[in-house]
């Protein structure tokens, strides 16, 4: 049987805070709902991929479990390992894809997926995901149902040569040094074209 993969879309701030805390054990890849979590088994891999435009994948860990918790919970049992430096940054973050007022008191119940063995990569490891598609907001199994991986990560993509810390309006993409055919989002880089 093929082990599963699945790549979680997360903030860059939530990666940015929690690949500068040493040595931890798990973390917290909380989602601001409390729908149960069924796309991996204990064991399996799970990675991270930053929200559009930045379509790269900077980390990963080892599926351990998922429940729902109420967000107070969530955070007096993990505290900074939820990738927020406090417990009403954390809320101010679930409140806003739920659209809800941030100021509200409403306790959140909040889909918690819990990861061991934590990694963060650094900038010139992170992994080019050039075909993902827009409406994929929370993540995405990458086997098939035969269990073949169904679409191409890093394929022949390299990340730009610095970090891309740029307003997030899509218009700053990455030089591709892709042998071939141009791939979705991939510019040349410098003295090479796409054929």
């Amino acid at each position: 049987m093929p082990l599963k993969l699945y790549i979680g879309v997360t903030d860059r701030d939530w990666y940015k805070l929690l690949r500068r805390l040493p040595e931890l054990e798990e973390v917290n890849f909380w989602a601001p709902g409390g729908t149960p979590f069924k796309a991996l088994s204990a064991g399996e891999l799970f990675l991270f991929k930053l929200h559009a435009p930045d379509h790269y994948i900077v980390g990963g860990g080892i599926f351990a479990y998922s429940n729902s918790l109420p967000c107070s919970f969530a955070w007096e049992t993990f505290g900074q390992a939820n990738g927020a430096r406090t417990g009403a940054e954390m809320r101010t973050r679930i409140a806003r894809p739920r659209r809800a007022d941030p100021r509200s008191r409403e306790d959140f119940v909040i889909g918690c997926r819990i990861l061991s063995q934590p990694f963060f990569l650094k900038w010139p490891d992170w992994i080019p995901v050039p075909s993902w598609a827009r409406q994929i907001v929370q993540g995405e199994d990458l086997l098939d149902r035969g269990g073949r991986r169904s679409r191409a990560v890093g394929a022949g993509c390299r990340p730009p040569a610095v970090e891309p810390d740029h307003p997030r309006d899509g218009t700053l993409r990455h030089a591709c040094t892709c042998p071939a055919a141009a791939r979705p989002g991939c510019l040349p880089a410098p003295g090479r074209r796409h054929l």
